[in-house]
């Protein structure tokens, strides 16, 4: 199923994606106002996040290139993803801002952490499908939160209308890894890693950061 279609389909049901994407914490509306206070850095680090999505996905071809299906929808997800950063980028050219330093992800860094690390390849993929996933659903959730808060109404509907590209995405890797594994081991691995991502969260929202 192409990323196209995922994304049509989270567009028609988007009143009811919050509870599709499970996560356990929701960020609160004031956390816009920080964002929009600084939005030098909240574009910077968006588009980073987007570059580095797009990093991922190729990284899963590389890695995992036996695996066709894989290997088709990561190549969709790679170029639409490098998009989503050139659309970030001409917003900020066109209001005179720079691209600025790409600064590490605190977040992506403490989700890592939750898996031990090990040479199962199969263990591997998995946690890494999880990782992406998680990290699209607070994407999704973020940009929600950004296009219902946002006085800049330019930038409240780039972001509404990056909605259901990013739901598409967290649907897609979560769909991969209950393929490649039972979907009960799989979900209990995945209902204890949004456990570990919502304590994160309730300590953010402090930054003008996609997922800080």
């Amino acid at each position: 199923m192409t990323i196209i279609f995922y994304s049509f389909y989270i567009l028609r049901t988007l009143p009811k994606f919050e509870d599709m994407l499970g996560l356990k914490f929701d960020t609160p509306a004031s956390w816009a106002k920080i964002a929009e206070q600084n939005l030098q850095q909240l574009l910077t680090d968006h588009a980073f996040a987007e570059q580095k999505a797009s990093a991922s996905a190729v990284s899963l071809i590389i890695n995992f290139s036996e695996e066709t299906e894989l290997v088709q929808a990561m190549t969709e997800i790679a170029i639409e993803e490098l998009e989503h950063f050139q659309r970030v980028h001409e917003i900020m050219v066109s209001r005179g801002m720079t691209l600025g330093i790409d600064q590490n992800s605190a977040y992506a860094k403490h989700l890592i952490k939750f898996f031990p690390k090990g040479k199962d390849r199969k263990t591997n993929l998995i946690n890494r499908l999880l990782i992406s996933a998680v990290i699209e659903a607070r994407s999704c959730e973020r940009f929600k939160v950004l296009s219902e808060n946002l006085e800049d109404k330019e930038l409240a509907d780039f972001f509404k209308d990056l909605l259901a590209s990013e739901a598409g995405h967290y649907t897609l890797f979560l769909g991969f890894a209950r393929k490649f594994e039972d979907r009960e081991i799989v979900d209990k691995k995945w209902s204890a890693f949004l456990d570990y991502e919502a304590e994160y969260m309730k300590l953010q929202g402090k930054q003008a950061l996609v997922h800080g």
